[in-house]
């Protein structure tokens, strides 16, 4: 079986947290790695100093990641930080340097995907891999409160292009009413004649003593 190399993205928002758990639950199997990618914002200032802090804010938060992956046994993973634009550019270049057969993200508001996917057509073939992103339920429509939803368009894509959007939700389970089970008040009454019989018996014995 070949060893595939699988890449989350790491982003501090919740739904990156649960595109992980999806993907050991789900994708992982024995021998494959996962590497942990994150990718800091370019940052204007030359200040070698705030590199170093938000190179190790970003390390901090794949540790918590890794953490997550700690949870299941014999899981494999590495962590790369680097900087790099949020447009899915730099994600692109380091998915096809790793190359990973996968790439899993969380898909939020601001992903960079819909970035992605204003500038290129093909996700997949962009990325030379599969990719899955992870989406939490739609909320319901409430009285007064209409909910807007995004969805990624690709104009000239194939249905079979390998790109997969996964809305996950939470099993819900009917509640299940135990039967009702009569109560026999004189189960067997033979059974009780029997008992008073033995009784009286007894108490005869006794009486003649």
């Amino acid at each position: 079986m070949d060893v595939r190399k699988i890449v989350v993205v790491v982003e501090d928002v919740e739904i990156a947290r649960t595109a992980l758990q999806w993907t050991l639950q789900n994708l992982l199997r024995y021998g494959d790695i996962i590497t942990l990618l994150h990718i800091f914002s370019i940052t204007r200032s030359k200040s070698k100093k705030k590199l170093r802090l938000l190179r190790l804010q970003g390390f901090q938060l794949a540790l918590s990641f890794q953490d997550i992956c700690n949870n299941f046994f014999n899981t494999k993973t590495e962590i790369v930080v680097t900087q790099g634009d949020q447009d899915g550019g730099k994600i692109g270049a380091m998915v096809r340097e790793i190359g990973a057969s996968t790439l899993v993200a969380g898909l939020h508001e601001q992903s960079f995907l819909y970035r992605l996917a204003m500038s290129h057509n093909h996700i997949a073939s962009n990325l030379n891999c599969k990719v899955l992103a992870i989406k939490q339920p739609t909320p319901l429509m409430t009285t007064g409160t209409r909910t807007k939803t995004r969805t990624i368009c690709f104009q000239d894509s194939s249905t079979n292009m390998d790109f997969s959007q996964i809305e996950i939700n939470a099993l819900s389970f009917p509640e299940v009413i135990p039967p009702k089970i009569p109560y026999h008040i004189c189960p067997d009454r033979h059974s009780i004649i029997w008992r008073s019989r033995r009784s009286m018996v007894k108490k005869k014995l006794i009486n003649s003593e």
